[in-house]
């Protein structure tokens, strides 16, 4: 069991940033991952920090391990995905992972470029994948399809690729996924949606390959302030993929959010100001079979949330887990 902290490159710029993560380890955090988004979901979250600029920093300023889940394939070309994170790979032994999902158009749009439908964002994802593993084991790649890709190599790669897991939020993608992911990575909601994603993924061929968990919540002194920061902060995260996915700028997300009222909130985000609370949904997520967690803390107050959670939630976690073993 991974107990990591998640940095939010919508919500903070990257300085700050930089120190709520090694504030994080400091607390006994074992592990982060970050966003790498063009654009926030948001205007009020109102930052959109370049992740790969800053996960060289953030490795080096700390002793953890690191992810982030990006979507190849547009912006980036995934030969330059397959450099990058075979560069930190290289810098950082066994301390980073990578996860890649089919995109989303808020992220993409600037490019002006044709934005596919699901079933061909997903060939061009699964294209990329090729590509970048056959470029990290040393092969020269010539390939012409959703993504065109000639004579590309790269000189330096390492003895251990990342592991190259999948981002999924729906059992259809999952069990897609299962075929050609190292593990799969999913974000928290209600309980039957999340066994879903998961067994679906074990049906496609994931059934021994590793369960990573982003949990949003939100913790503050009272019930209270953490609902109203979740909703100040992410009720434009609430909507289902089919329409994050689609959107093309962040003030249309917080158009269609002023119709989310605060207790919308509880089914999508974990709202609660007892750390008791917080645990009690971890260990159900350990019991569903998630081995690495990240705790994202959607409200603006992140201090409080990673020395509260150090002090009171990661210690029981590791009791129990210790009971458990």
């Amino acid at each position: 069991m991974v107990i990591g902290y998640h940095a939010s490159h919508e919500q903070f710029d990257p300085g700050s940033l930089l120190e709520l993560v090694c504030m994080a380890e400091d607390a006994g955090f074992a592990s982060a991952m970050c966003s790498d988004h063009f654009s926030p979901f948001s205007e009020r979250q109102g930052q959109s920090g370049f992740a790969w600029a800053w996960l060289g920093s953030a490795l080096q300023a700390t002793s953890i391990p690191f992810g982030t889940v990006t979507a190849p394939g547009y912006r980036y070309h995934p030969a330059i995905i397959a450099q990058a994170s075979a560069t930190l790979a290289l810098m950082f032994p066994g301390r980073f992972w990578l996860a890649l999902g089919s995109g989303q158009y808020i992220n993409e749009s600037f490019t002006a470029e044709y934005w596919p439908i699901k079933t061909e964002r997903n060939e061009r994802l699964k294209e990329s994948s090729d590509i970048i593993r056959a470029l990290w084991d040393g092969k020269a790649v010539t390939h012409y399809g959703q993504v065109i890709a000639e004579e590309a190599r790269l000189y330096s790669i390492p003895d251990e690729p990342p592991l190259l897991i999948a981002a999924a939020l729906t059992p259809e993608t999952a069990e897609w996924a299962g075929q050609w992911a190292d593990g799969l990575i999913t974000t928290s909601g209600p309980r039957e949606k999340l066994s879903q994603v998961i067994v679906a993924f074990k049906r496609g061929g994931g059934a021994d390959k590793p369960l990573y968990l982003q949990a949003k919540l939100s913790y503050a002194d009272t019930d209270e302030e953490a609902l109203q920061g979740a909703w100040e902060q992410w009720r434009t995260g609430i909507f289902p993929s089919k329409i994050l996915s689609e959107m093309r700028f962040p003030g249309q997300l917080d158009a269609a959010a002023d119709f989310v009222s605060p207790p919308e909130l509880h089914d999508h985000v974990r709202i609660s100001s007892d750390t008791d609370k917080h645990v009690s949904w971890l260990l159900e997520d350990v019991r569903m079979g998630f081995d690495h967690i990240y705790l994202h803390n959607v409200n603006l107050n992140q201090e409080r949330f990673i020395r509260d959670f150090g002090e009171r939630v990661l210690p029981a976690l590791a009791h129990a887990g210790a009971g458990q073993a």
